[in-house]
């Protein structure tokens, strides 16, 4: 994951919002991490779960990284009382759990959503957080499908196959969509 973030970096800019969507576990952090690396941010880029934004400057003059987890929070008014808003023509922002709740602040943005496992084993898609009214498949589900290991046994994070699926949104998007595609390795036809 944390390579994938790496490699996006290269096609984010500033004014980009990405909002990242998956169960605990998942990587949307190790993700955030990577596109900090690329982006090359001052860090740590850590869970900001608890603290709920952090903004990472850019040690080389380019955007910084706004990082928020919206796990906390209940509703958009919430969202508002964070001023995500105020820095996002000037730096990339990323937020974790933001499905249902920051789609009002860029017309332009780019939705990641990242489900363990692979399509043959049956795992449910992460499309929300819990409590969102989204349609939500949360921790249980994912973990509990059909030739994952058990609970108790379970590999690191980053050994564990993932399923990513990119959404673009905007016109900023459908501009950038195969230079993404083509900076994660994708193809032009495929991500």
């Amino acid at each position: 994951m944390r390579e994938l973030g790496r490699r996006l970096a290269a096609t984010l800019r500033a004014g980009d919002l990405v909002v990242l969507t998956g169960a605990l576990g998942a990587g949307k952090t190790t993700l955030a991490q990577g596109i900090g690396d690329g982006l090359q941010v001052r860090g740590p880029v850590t869970s900001p779960t608890f603290v709920i934004a952090r903004v990472h400057p850019s040690l080389t003059g380019g955007p910084a990284l706004v990082h928020a987890d919206a796990y906390r929070l209940a509703s958009p008014a919430e969202v508002d009382d964070l001023d995500l808003d105020a820095s996002l023509d000037t730096s990339v922002t990323v937020v974790e759990w933001g499905g249902g709740l920051v789609e009002g602040l860029a017309a332009d943005r780019l939705e990641i959503t990242i489900a363990m496992g692979t399509p043959a084993a049956g795992v449910a898609e992460a499309t929300g957080r819990a409590g969102a009214g989204t349609g939500t498949a949360g921790a249980a589900e994912a973990t509990g499908a059909a030739g994952l290991p058990a609970p108790g046994d379970v590999p690191a994070p980053d050994s564990q196959p993932r399923r990513v699926l990119l959404e673009g949104f905007g016109e900023r998007w459908e501009r950038a969509a195969d230079s993404a595609r083509m900076a994660l390795g994708s193809g032009p036809q495929a991500l």
